[in-house]
């Protein structure tokens, strides 16, 4: 089996620092240095496409451009990138989102993945007119995900639960392939949901061992219900021909971190509802010190950014083998992104991914078959 690997769209802006922002908190000022526009936004996805990452995850939020249709955008100057646009459900009605998704798939030739992000923020769903508490969101997940699977499938769907009704719902063309969805969550009930309803759980980048009691539990979770899900992991990364050149990468992005905009950020931060947001800051306490909590994987990012914090730091065997540990434990997708997301691309994609392939655990997705010998032309 080949691992599949997917870049990022930074919809918030880009730059040679970390662009800060998510999870209730603005970007910060240096989303500017590369304004998020179709064109820039499309080189990145064509160098992704044929570097070899499958698919391209674009974030949600106040903090960035909207993923549904800076995806549609851009899916036109592309060829065989999927897009994981990531959406919160209680933004658009169930049946809609459907719809959405079955117009995407028809019209990139079938080029969407679902990221389905609840919301961990109450201040940022206000925002919206959403004022459900967490958990009560994650049951309007639950119903939200059971419409729509029903009605990918081809059903008319009648349902009223405790915060979705529909009735006599039905699509005119069901999407195919149905969108696979992505979905992460580090509380019971968004175990709860993971396990009945979504195709792959993503983690954000913690250490191997804690990566290992996630994947137990959500497939545990899982088997209870008759079903099961692969599993993801959402990580930065700076990968350099020696580990030297990576670490003085990784050195020159925290001395670009104003300490002020650290402070704020964090404070930001604090204030976040978020089980797996609450984890990323336990990994380093608020402080510069001590922020390589496993070999090769930095706290660093997670300083100024909301979300994954996390970056597999190191030469391009270094990260090879990072990557193949987090496979051992039962990953097999990597969505990874880094600063600027058009060069780190290359250099994820011309130093680790061909080590992986020699290693046996990558093949280019796109990639043409050898001919049989029997039909290659000869030549005098």
């Amino acid at each position: 089996m080949s691992l599949t690997f997917h870049w990022f769209l930074p919809t918030n802006g880009d730059s040679r620092h970390v662009v800060g922002g998510g999870h209730g908190t603005p970007a910060t000022v240096s989303g500017r240095d590369r304004p998020p526009t179709v064109a820039y936004l499309s080189q990145i996805a064509r160098a992704a496409e044929e570097l070899g990452f499958v698919g391209a995850l674009t974030p949600t939020g106040a903090w960035c451009e909207d993923a549904w249709l800076t995806t549609a955008m851009v899916s036109q100057n592309t060829e065989r990138l999927k897009f994981l646009v990531a959406f919160r459900p209680g933004f658009v009605s169930p049946t809609l989102a459907a719809q959405m998704a079955s117009t995407f798939q028809r019209q990139t030739g079938g080029r969407l993945l679902l990221n389905v992000v609840t919301g961990g923020e109450s201040h940022e769903q206000r925002a919206y007119g959403d004022f459900l508490d967490k958990d009560a969101r994650y049951r309007r997940t639950g119903e939200f995900l059971q419409i729509v699977k029903e009605l990918w499938a081809g059903g008319t769907v009648d349902l009223s639960g405790e915060h979705l009704h529909v009735e006599d719902a039905r699509l005119a063309r069901v999407p195919d392939p149905v969108p696979e969805i992505y979905f992460g969550g580090s509380s019971p009930i968004a175990g709860e949901i993971a396990a009945r309803h979504v195709d792959v759980y993503l983690t954000w980048g913690e250490p191997p061992a804690q990566v290992a009691e996630k994947i137990a539990w959500v497939r545990g979770l899982a088997e209870k219900e008759g079903r099961s899900v692969r599993f993801g992991i959402r990580l930065h990364v700076i990968t350099r021909d020696t580990s030297e050149q990576a670490w003085a990468e990784a050195h020159k992005l925290l001395d670009g971190f104003d300490p002020e905009t650290v402070k704020s950020v964090q404070a930001g931060l604090a204030r976040s509802e978020s089980e797996g947001q609450r984890r990323m800051l336990a990994l380093h306490g608020g402080s510069r010190d001590g922020l390589e909590i496993h070999p090769n994987l930095w706290a660093g990012i997670g300083l100024v950014r909301g979300g994954a914090g996390t970056a597999l730091v190191g030469s391009h065997d270094e990260v090879a083998e990072r990557i193949a540990e987090y496979h051992r434990l039962g990953i097999d997708e990597f969505v990874f992104s880094g600063y600027p997301h058009l060069e780190e691309a290359y250099w994820f994609g011309e130093g680790v991914l061909p080590r992986l392939a020699a290693r046996g655990l990558w093949r280019h997705p796109f990639a043409k078959p050898a001919a049989p010998a029997s039909q290659v032309p000869f030549t005098s």
